[in-house]
């Protein structure tokens, strides 16, 4: 089986990206799972550290795991956006393929200093995890917002990308090149589109020199993702698109059986409607 290291270097080779989607319940895990696997394509699941208290971070991993090992699948799991070293390392200890430490909440310096530790943590545990680290603001929560989140919009500069990276040692990088978390109401309704800066991943992939994540993706113009993977983005986050697929079909489901009272016959719907998505954005992804 690959390790999610050779699964980006090949990404990154034919220049395409690996999709990455969140999931807190086992409906959005197999609508994932399944449509990667249908696709034939590598995947990556992930939970945050809100996700992984209501999944169990065990759980999740062995969830994983046990996809993996059944249909030999290339999916890998991450722990999203994780804030502290313990949380980093009970992940690391159950298995994560990759850990997300997000000090981007925090004055740069301090940043550099906190993923470093968080690095050597992690790395002392199992050397194979991949640790991201992340530089610039973009929101903090994947939800429908009626405004921007102060500070979005302030895009990470190559020199700063470049210190971060040589003075963490971290596997990839998550710049803020005009990505945000969460969707606008307009973008809800197909009134907006988040665009990117294109050059500025360029300069920023060309400085640091590692694997680049785009988060928050959801919601963005279908051209500026194949444009920023060909730019230099490895990993692409989708979460809130999911989240609202999730809803809507649960809704629909339930107004068309509205005496129905068991999941496991209602529930299906819902995993068609969160694999449509995912189908969508991994073909986007994938695209030569």
């Amino acid at each position: 089986m690959k390790t999610l290291k050779d699964v980006l270097q090949e990404a990154e080779r034919d220049r395409v990206a690996v999709g990455h989607f969140n999931f807190s319940d086992i409906v959005a895990f197999n609508a994932i799972a399944a449509t990667a696997r249908t696709l034939n394509l590598p995947v990556m699941v992930g939970v945050s550290e809100g996700e992984r208290a209501f999944v169990g971070v065990h759980q999740a991993a062995a969830l994983m795991r046990s996809t993996r090992e059944e249909y030999g699948q290339p999916i890998f799991i991450n722990a999203d956006h994780t804030h502290s070293i313990a949380k980093a390392e009970e992940a690391a200890k159950a298995g994560f393929d990759e850990i997300i430490f997000d000090g981007s909440g925090l004055p740069f310096e301090e940043n550099i200093v906190q993923t470093r530790k968080a690095v050597e943590a992690i790395k002392s545990i199992n050397p194979a995890i991949l640790v991201e680290g992340e530089i610039g603001w973009i929101g903090a929560s994947s939800e429908i917002l009626e405004k921007a989140p102060e500070g979005v919009g302030v895009l990470t500069t190559p020199k700063e990308a470049k210190q971060f990276v040589d003075a963490t040692k971290i596997d990839v990088l998550a710049p803020a090149v005009g990505n945000m978390h969460g969707l606008l109401q307009s973008m809800v309704h197909g009134d907006a589109e988040k665009r990117l800066d294109i050059q500025r991943i360029a300069e920023i992939k060309a400085a640091a020199g590692i694997f680049m994540t785009l988060h928050g993706g959801s919601g963005t113009r279908d051209g500026d993702f194949q444009e920023a993977i060909r730019a230099g983005m490895t990993i692409v986050h989708v979460n809130t698109e999911l989240r609202l697929a999730w809803r809507r079909g649960l809704e629909q489901v339930l107004q068309a059986h509205p005496g129905e009272v068991a999941p496991y016959k209602l529930l299906p719907e819902v995993v068609g409607a969160v694999g449509e998505v995912v189908t969508k954005r991994l073909r986007l992804f994938n695209f030569r």
